[in-house]
């Protein structure tokens, strides 16, 4: 849990230092035929320059050293399931300029886009779990 906890943390001082609380950045990178801002694809390549040599360790390990076994994606299918939310998705980051994570870590800035925008996400989160309960 404090594993989980300080990954956060890290994770949500990263997105505040960066800038990607700001939906300004996020619409500007979207916008590639006028105003484009390359910020969000430098902080994207620099996330993945330091998440890929932990990920390449953690493959050749027998087990997590805060778990007793590796939670890795099993499904590499693509569904429909997949498309539509990845669509939905992707609208709403267009739309809105947040996604989730950063989202979140804007709610400190009490702005009333960002919580229209979380509550919205906590209603289509709710609303799925609603349509796809077996």
């Amino acid at each position: 849990m404090i594993a989980a906890v300080v990954s956060g943390i890290v994770f949500a001082v990263g997105l505040a230092i960066s800038g990607m609380t700001d939906p300004r950045r996020v619409i500007g990178f979207l916008d590639v035929t006028g105003d484009w801002d390359p910020r969000l694809a430098l902080v994207m390549v620099g996330a993945i320059a330091a998440y890929f040599p932990f990920v390449r360790i953690a493959r050749q390990r027998s087990r997590p050293l805060f778990a007793t076994k590796f939670h890795w994606p099993e499904n590499n299918g693509i569904d429909a399931k997949l498309v539509v939310g990845s669509a939905l998705f992707g609208a709403g980051w267009g739309l809105s300029g947040y996604c989730p994570g950063p989202a979140l870590v804007s709610l400190g800035k009490a702005m009333p886009g960002t919580f229209v925008f979380v509550l919205a996400m906590l209603g289509g989160i709710a609303l799925t779990r609603f349509l796809t309960r077996s």
